[in-house]
């Protein structure tokens, strides 16, 4: 009895002491600049700059590929910071991937809604909660105002409202408060 638990307990150390040094062989740092450049972006994954996400564009802004005023929803201070971060000369933002807007989000319109769900396939931060053929609606938290949402809705029920931050859609008929009983 005591073969088989020591033959196993060792095997266990001998891999445990491979992955360790697996881990430490084969370690994958990333790129500081592209971290860095990645924050200063709005993380809204519209694609308006030419690619697919913020990350993508943080890339090829580090490897040259893009510049650094392709970005509407950082609109001008975001041109500026990644500007100052680069050590490059601030520039007015390129108005071919479009125009710097207030920060929106996404509200949809339930009593139109259909429940088709291809507004919440086209979300690339899955702000948008529903079943479909229910009503579906957005965790405004979550929204970053990318417009995504809109091309594919089939009956325009969706409306891109200004941001207000610390504002909260949730209003209770009245105040919760606990009660002997359970009743209010």
């Amino acid at each position: 009895m005591l073969i088989p638990i020591l033959t196993l307990m060792s095997l266990g150390l001998l891999f445990g002491l491979g992955l360790g040094w697996a881990s430490v062989r084969f370690r994958q740092q990333g790129d500081p600049v592209i971290d860095r450049i990645d924050a200063l972006l709005p993380q809204t994954q519209c694609g308006q700059c030419g690619y697919p996400g913020c990350r993508p564009y943080a890339e090829a802004i580090a490897s040259g590929e893009a510049d650094i005023n392709q970005c509407p929803p950082g609109g001008e201070a975001g041109v500026r910071a990644l500007a100052d971060l680069l050590g490059r000369e601030p520039k007015p933002l390129n108005p071919e991937h479009g125009e710097a807007s207030l920060p929106s989000v996404a509200v949809i319109d339930e009593a139109i809604c259909i429940g088709c769900t291809l507004c919440i396939q086209a979300c690339p931060v899955d702000a948008i909660v529903g079943a479909p053929k229910q009503m579906h609606t957005v965790i405004a938290a979550e929204c970053t105002g990318c417009d995504l949402c809109l091309p594919p809705c089939p009956v325009d029920c969706i409306e891109m409202v200004p941001h207000r931050p610390g504002a909260t859609d949730w209003h209770w008929p009245r105040p919760m408060t606990a009660h002997a009983g359970g009743r209010p």
